[in-house]
């Protein structure tokens, strides 16, 4: 290994171990139970803040996974923390869904069905179980998997509705945040169910699981990767006509290494040889949202040919991982010096180095985005995987 190398695997390990000091000592909420719903750009808890199920669903699989190269019996303790939370006040024992948001009482606030945070909450589940072997996680893990197949699976169309009412009905507003367009298939969730029902798949050996794998594979290819640009088309109706959008360089990014992990884990051949394909043509893709400092840029709007010029925390973290992907599969030195450039980036301006953790981005000039340390969408999920997908990555 290259000294280069050598150094990077050490600085990433160092990385790692800081952003769980920061998420064990900052957000474990010791009056109302799990973790906090939100600290500010300040460090500052935000008091009575409303706890969101994806955020408690990340860190319960950051502590998981993490613990698998830490051995750090502390953050096995804090994944326990976090699935008995998400278990005791997230899922739905009535309806069998889970909880988008509750208050600082615990009590539902929002009760919908967002199909995105069962995907999450199957995805640290099944790697809490990995770790812990509890039967009641990997069950519950099981019985979200079937509402989605139940529920938002579409049998004519193919492919996954978004959003529920609590009892399963159908919903207006679909949209997973005020950016999003309001359609009922998005390529956001239906990445992340595939990550989820894979992750599933490795704890749990169920056949028809692994056909809606294949099947959810075959989709992703058909209908939500442009074989010509290499880009991810993003929003769909029911019966996938499209609502053009933006180029969204960290989807692209993270979609070109993740399905194709997702292809490996399904064990299918031709799928394998095709996502090994596709993440070189997104990373390819992904190239034209890198700026010179090595950041990548958040979003590009063709139509109007204006590009969003802010570089948020999570596209870096995917990066790293889309970029050395690309770097295994070719060997290519230019793939190697991008993920050097972009850790480079994160580490002069991302990375918080005075209080830890990442911030949320910067702006064209530098300047510090001032939003959320942790949140509803600030998470530790993107950037300690990052991490840790390069420590097991790169060769000793």
């Amino acid at each position: 290994m290259s000294l280069q190398k050598k150094l990077l695997k050490s600085e990433l390990a160092a990385e790692l171990n800081s952003i769980l000091k920061y998420w064990s000592e900052r957000t474990v909420d010791d009056q109302n139970g799990g973790f906090a719903g939100q600290i500010d750009f300040n460090d500052q808890l935000i008091a009575h803040a409303e706890k969101g199920s994806v955020l408690n669903a990340r860190i319960l699989w950051t502590f998981s996974a993490s613990y698998k190269t830490t051995k750090n019996e502390n953050h096995k303790k804090l994944a326990a923390r976090a699935f008995e939370f998400l278990s005791a006040y997230f899922y739905d024992t009535q309806f069998g869904g889970l909880f988008w948001s509750i208050n600082e009482d615990k009590t539902p606030k929002d009760a919908k069905n967002q199909i995105y945070a069962l995907a999450f909450a199957i995805y640290g589940l099944s790697e809490y179980y990995s770790i812990s072997k509890e039967e009641k996680a990997l069950e519950i893990a099981k019985n979200l998997y079937l509402k989605i197949q139940e529920h938002s699976y579409d049998p004519v169309n193919k492919g996954y509705l978004e959003a529920f009412t609590r009892d399963w009905k159908p919903i207006e507003d679909l949209r997973l945040s005020i950016k999003d367009a309001n359609e009922k298939k998005t390529m956001n969730t239906h990445l992340h169910i595939i990550e989820a029902y894979a992750n599933l798949y490795k704890v749990w050996k169920d056949e028809k699981l692994l056909a809606a794998i294949i099947e959810l594979l075959e989709t992703i290819e058909k209908y939500f990767i442009n074989a010509e640009t290499g880009h991810l088309h993003l929003f769909f109706d029911e019966n996938w006509k499209e609502k053009p959008d933006v180029v969204s360089y960290g989807h692209d990014i993270e979609a070109a290494w993740l399905l194709q992990q997702c292809a490996e884990i399904s064990g299918n051949e031709t799928l394998i040889a095709n996502y090994k394909k596709y993440a070189l043509q997104m990373a390819d893709a992904t190239k034209k949202g890198l700026d010179s400092d090595g950041g990548l840029w958040y979003e590009y709007d063709p139509e109007k040919n204006h590009l969003i010029r802010e570089k948020h925390w999570w596209p870096q973290a995917e990066a790293l991982i889309g970029f050395y992907n690309a770097y295994q599969l070719t060997e290519k030195e230019e793939y190697l010096d991008i993920v050097y450039k972009n850790w480079k980036f994160i580490k002069k301006y991302i990375i918080d180095q005075q209080n830890g953790e990442w911030f949320w981005g910067v702006y064209n000039d530098y300047s510090v985005m001032q939003k959320d340390k942790a949140g509803f969408w600030k998470c530790p999920y993107h950037n300690s995987r990052a991490c840790l997908e390069l420590i097991n990555r790169i060769e000793d």
